[in-house]
């Protein structure tokens, strides 16, 4: 019996061996499959990357738009090839983008991290640079710009803005202390209504919000001036080239970043609609008095290596301030706006002729393709910060600030939930003191014979622009446009002159006189 019993007890611990050696062998359930989860934290769209407590946003558009007489994003045909009428200049420009942005946000104890970030991928043609004239005379520094990549299945990829908040602080690539929500783009389609100031893509700069309560906050910052705020500052010792298309014979002489610009604004922002005061500081200063390494030769005055001997100007502070105003859900209709800015600047004429781009100096002829003045005629406008004649060349040596002030806003209706309307401005007004009058008339006149007698010179202008932008949105995010602008310069000159302004232009008499044009720009824009 014992025996029997052992050998029940020995089977049934072999057959629990066994069955517990399969069961080994069996598959593991899965862990569930983690999906992911809306966050509903910073607003719709924004969602729980796997595995992680941040959140993310994947958002953008896709935009493709035509301009007629006019170049990328309806700028008005002010200066150039399409200011001036050849026929190596492409009238009509087109650019196709993809805009592709990337929000984070994750909340810890020190409140949210955020990182934001836009590129955009585009392809244009080849705007104001002809591919003949590009083959036939590459740019003098044998280096390429955008329009040279937009070839046969070319392109390139832009970045606006990059940049990373945290407790108040915002560091990287962003729009500017200094800039109201809307930058320069109260109502329009066009990248370059001028009146303000425009970061709109963003400058590199570091900056502190601090938030009161019931809509009041205070911002300050310090921005790199070198790509977004500076003009020109004209060396007018300097006889390069054609007299209007250099700056009245003058060459920029801007030195290196050695002060980041200061700026801040404080803001009321509630349902009414917002208020803004702006401020900002911004260093002019100068490389030489004569130019060497790092700007242009100067024939007949110095060697190139002894730019360091001839001297510079003193360095000197300029700045801006703006008044910023919107009146939202105005009496006209549900959702309509007012936007308005005003500015004064004085050695800071970006924060006035500004655009998305560089600012523009101005050079139109009349009687051509797409402008409206006199055959004959031409208008000029040159945009600074600055102009300094070396005393070695009869000057007084010092870098005389300009002054500019301008305006712009819009009025924005919404005729039902598809149709809309904007109407929108913007005026600059750019002005030298005496002294910069006669420096900058003296090399014009030294170089264009006849001043005083068949022509007078005053350097001081006004620009103006107005224009009409009509949205239709069939289905939501989703939208075609078409907007007209008209562009006019008023300039001071009078009389007339014998020169060309610049080749293919030959050398005949020109009349001074203003000049105004119009452009077209349409567009469709899918967003998501």
């Amino acid at each position: 019996m014992k025996m029997i019993k052992s050998l029940i007890l020995g089977s049934a611990a072999g057959l629990l061996a066994v069955g517990g050696a399969q069961a080994a062998d069996l598959p593991v359930k899965a862990k569930a499959v983690e999906y992911v989860r809306v966050c509903s934290l910073y607003g719709a769209g924004f969602w729980y990357i796997p595995g992680t407590d941040t959140c993310i946003k994947i958002g953008g558009y896709l935009r493709v738009d035509t301009t007629f007489n006019g170049g990328i994003y309806n700028q008005p045909a002010w200066n150039g090839g399409l200011g001036t009428g050849d026929r190596f200049t492409d009238r009509i420009n087109s650019r196709s983008r993809m805009a592709l942005t990337v929000d984070t946000r994750t909340a810890t104890e020190y409140g949210v991290v955020r990182t934001f970030a836009q590129g955009d991928f585009q392809f244009n043609n080849f705007g104001t640079s002809n591919p003949t004239v590009l083959g036939a005379a590459p740019t003098a520094l044998g280096g390429s710009n955008s329009s040279e990549l937009n070839g046969v299945g070319g392109g390139y990829v832009a970045v606006e803005y990059v940049f990373i908040q945290f407790a108040g602080f915002t560091f990287g690539k962003s729009s500017s202390a200094y800039a109201t929500p809307w930058n320069g783009y109260p109502g329009n389609n066009t990248s370059f209504l001028i009146g303000g100031e425009d970061s709109v893509t963003g400058v590199n700069n570091i900056q502190y919000t601090a938030q009161f309560g019931n809509g009041v906050s205070a911002s300050v910052g310090l921005d790199d001036p070198t790509v977004f705020n500076r003009t020109g500052l004209w060396n007018l010792s300097v006889p390069l080239g054609t007299p209007l298309t250099t700056g009245f014979a003058g060459a920029n002489a801007y030195g290196g970043f050695v002060m980041p610009d200061v700026v801040g604004n404080v803001r009321v922002d509630q349902a009414w609609g917002l208020f803004q005061i702006s401020g900002a500081l911004h260093m002019v200063n100068a490389s030489y008095n004569a130019l060497g390494a790092g700007g242009a030769p100067v024939a007949g005055t110095t060697a190139l290596t002894d730019s360091v001997l001839s001297g510079h100007p003193e360095s000197k502070l300029g700045g801006s301030v703006m008044a910023a105003l919107q009146i939202k859900n105005i009496p006209t209709g549900p959702g309509d706006d007012f936007k308005i800015d005003a500015t004064w600047a004085k050695g800071d004429t970006k924060n006035v002729i500004s655009t998305s781009a560089a600012s523009p100096s101005f050079l139109m002829i009349g009687g051509v393709p797409g402008q409206f003045g006199g055959s004959g005629t031409i208008g000029v406008g040159a945009t600074t910060d600055g102009v300094f004649l070396p005393a070695a060349a009869g000057g007084d040596g010092n870098i005389h600030l300009t002054t500019a002030y301008g305006v712009r806003g819009a009025f924005n209706h919404n005729w039902d939930p598809y149709w809309s309307t904007s109407l929108y401005g913007g005026a600059g007004w750019v002005r030298y003191d005496g002294a910069a009058r006669t420096e900058m008339c003296g090399a014009f006149g030294a170089l264009v014979p006849g001043l005083g007698v068949t022509y007078s010179c005053n350097p001081n202008y006004t620009a103006a622009m107005a224009g009409v932008v009509t949205r239709w949105t069939p289905v939501k995010n989703f939208t075609f446009s078409a907007e007209l602008q008209w562009f006019g310069l008023q300039q001071n000159w009078s009389g007339s002159a014998t020169f060309t302004p610049g080749a293919p232009q030959p050398i005949q008499s020109w009349s001074f006189a203003d000049q105004n044009t119009l452009s077209l720009n349409v567009r469709v824009q899918r967003n998501f």
